[in-house]
């Protein structure tokens, strides 16, 4: 940092002809920046400047030296400009990932109107249901669902992850219609599977849990087929209500009403988080995307 220090001094001598006035420039005592440029021109083994009691001119080797530390100081004001301004604006690569699911039908189309508002951004969308670190995996936002996570980093809640659960009326005019949770074990299943295995029908009933599960129709990770199956009458499915919404609002499936209430765990309050490290949100590019997420899912 002396070097450059005493590489700026020389440069204004240079382009002002007056120790004086480059030192103005940088508030200090001409003497100290007389020194600096003379330990310069020592550790160089060369005069780069002829010195007067009128003024200062550069020697034919400080000409050739000045003109290369100009270029190089100028290269690092770019260098400069170009961190000031990737700190100041929203760009650079941005990496999201998210569940499946909640990718499919929320986060990509509203990632349309995102890339609009910030077009320097490059977005880097990962969709998977496993769990991943957000330093170890080298993401910058993610987007999961379940209870409020431990790992140490900011939570968001965007929405309730409330399961519940649904059937096609073709399959309840064949099947029957539950209203009871034991009557579910007479029900074909529709099974979301975890990294902790298929999720589970519970019920709390006369204080204690029981598991209710109807037989296995299919299992599967990839919840959009599943509800895919039980619009077409295959089965019973636990789902997220905001996955179900499109196929509640069709009428191609119902929610069911059944007492005492169904649950996927005993604790039924689930959310959908968005999870980010506390000092990366000083980062415009995470900043604009936290900020912009909060404000659009709206459930």
């Amino acid at each position: 940092m002396d070097q450059f220090r005493a590489l700026r001094y020389f440069s204004k001598v240079a382009e002002t002809g007056s120790f004086t006035k480059a030192a103005v420039v940088f508030g200090v005592p001409p003497s100290s920046l007389s020194r600096r440029v003379a330990d310069l021109e020592n550790s160089l083994g060369a005069t780069l400047l002829k010195r007067s009691t009128r003024d200062v001119k550069l020697t034919e080797v400080g000409q050739r030296y000045y003109s290369q530390v100009l270029d190089i100081l100028n290269q690092l004001e770019q260098s400069n400009e170009a961190v000031r301004s990737y700190q100041a604006k929203p760009m650079g690569h941005l990496h999201i990932s998210s569940m499946v699911g909640f990718g499919e039908r929320i986060l990509l189309p509203l990632l349309d109107e995102f890339s609009q508002l910030y077009p320097e951004i490059v977005l880097d969308v990962s969709l998977s249901d496993e769990l991943s670190a957000l330093s170890r995996d080298d993401v910058d936002v993610a987007i999961r669902g379940g209870y409020a996570p431990n790992e140490r980093v900011l939570a968001i809640k965007l929405m309730g992850n409330q399961f519940i659960p649904v059937a096609a009326p073709s399959y309840l005019a064949e099947m029957g219609n539950p209203k009871h949770a034991t009557e579910l074990k007479l029900h074909k299943g529709l099974y979301f599977r975890t990294p902790n295995g298929p999720t589970p029908w519970l019920s709390n009933i006369n204080g204690q849990w029981h598991d209710v599960s109807g037989p296995q129709v299919a299992v599967s990770n990839n919840g959009k087929w599943l509800g895919e199956l039980a619009a077409q009458g295959k089965g019973v499915l636990m789902a997220p209500r905001w996955a179900a919404a499109h196929h509640l609002a069709s009428g191609e499936l119902v929610e069911l009403v059944i007492e005492p209430q169904v649950q996927i765990s005993q604790n039924n309050d689930m959310a959908v988080y968005l999870l980010y490290q506390k000092q990366r949100y000083l980062v415009p590019k995470v900043k604009a995307a936290v900020d912009f997420l909060v404000a659009r899912v709206k459930y």
